[in-house]
């Protein structure tokens, strides 16, 4: 797949995972994303990039975050944008997704990003794009968000720009999280080496799957980091993990004040949305001065300017 994402002359051609990428690539698009960012309050930044160009959001799971960040970024590029609503298109008679790619391809469309719950999916479409199309990963299955393991960096090095040194602890549902593994994809080529792991046995990764110490004690892994990242927990996979009640969960797992100070003092929160208040994460810990993840929103925009126009630059 890492070979699939680049033209024969290097250039970015889709982005359908961070595995593989070199830090220089990761570097690149992320000072690219510093460019697009503006203080809350004043104007966007704009640029003619993808003046002509047509983007089309083939999402086949709901998203609030990431099919806005997507739209907004492309429009502040000067593109056209497409929303492609599934349930009213004629993948619901049977049609097969390389021919909805064939058929849009035909409509003069340039990029498609692509969310889907089946593994596989943004690959098979990079294989049958046109030369001149692009394909970006917007979500796939458990495994790949690529811009957000970005957005998540940019807005980690933004705090902690010394990625060696630090020490990053994600916590909650790591086994069906396709953010945490792009998080610790992002991390590792970066240089980070003290990435721990934690959640209910049953909804960590297998030992070794992903780079990182695998804890079952929140507390243990929260100490002395420089990043805690709170992943969203669904409620049907509580019952799995053998975690009676929300109540429970938070208790055991949840990001409250108390938890936090055992992280070092200057330690940043995240959560890449939505949140469950109270059960991830108390509300004074995600409104609170240590929070960044309204900073993390703001980034998925710039971070996603700055992948679209990469492939036109």
């Amino acid at each position: 797949m890492s070979a699939l994402q680049f033209s024969p002359d290097g250039r970015l051609q889709h982005l359908l995972t961070l595995e593989g990428l070199d830090r220089a690539t990761l570097t690149a698009l992320m000072d690219a994303a510093e460019s697009f960012r503006t203080a809350p309050g004043t104007k966007p930044r704009r640029h003619d990039a993808l003046a002509g160009r047509t983007v089309v959001n083939l999402f086949f799971e709901p998203s609030t975050r990431t099919r806005s960040s997507f739209e907004l970024a492309a429009r502040r590029l000067g593109a056209d944008v497409l929303n492609l609503e599934i349930g009213a298109s004629s993948a619901v008679k049977g049609e097969s997704l390389e021919d909805t790619l064939y058929t849009l391809e035909a409509m003069n469309a340039d990029v498609f990003v692509v969310r889907h719950k089946v593994a596989g999916v943004p690959e098979r479409l990079a294989h049958h794009a046109a030369p001149q199309v692009h394909v970006l990963n917007a979500g796939e299955a458990h495994l790949n968000h690529p811009t957000q393991g970005l957005l998540d960096a940019l807005t980690i090095r933004r705090h902690k720009p010394d990625f060696a040194s630090l020490s990053v602890a994600i916590v909650g549902d790591i086994k069906h999280s396709r953010v945490a593994r792009s998080a610790v994809q992002a991390l590792a080529i970066l240089g980070t080496q003290d990435i721990r792991l934690a959640g209910p046995k049953s909804l960590l990764p297998k030992k070794g799957e992903l780079q990182g110490e695998l804890y079952t004690n929140a507390d243990r892994a929260v100490a002395g980091t420089d990043v805690v990242m709170m992943l969203r927990i669904q409620k049907e996979r509580m019952q799995k993990a053998d975690v009676p009640s929300a109540a429970a969960y938070f208790k055991r797992y949840g990001l409250d004040a108390k938890r936090l100070k055992k992280a070092k003092p200057g330690a940043i929160v995240m959560h890449p949305g939505p949140m469950n208040r109270g059960i991830e994460i108390a509300p004074e810990v995600a409104d609170g001065p240590q929070s960044v993840i309204r900073e993390q929103v703001a980034n998925g925009v710039a971070v996603r300017m700055a992948v679209l126009k990469s492939f036109y630059s």
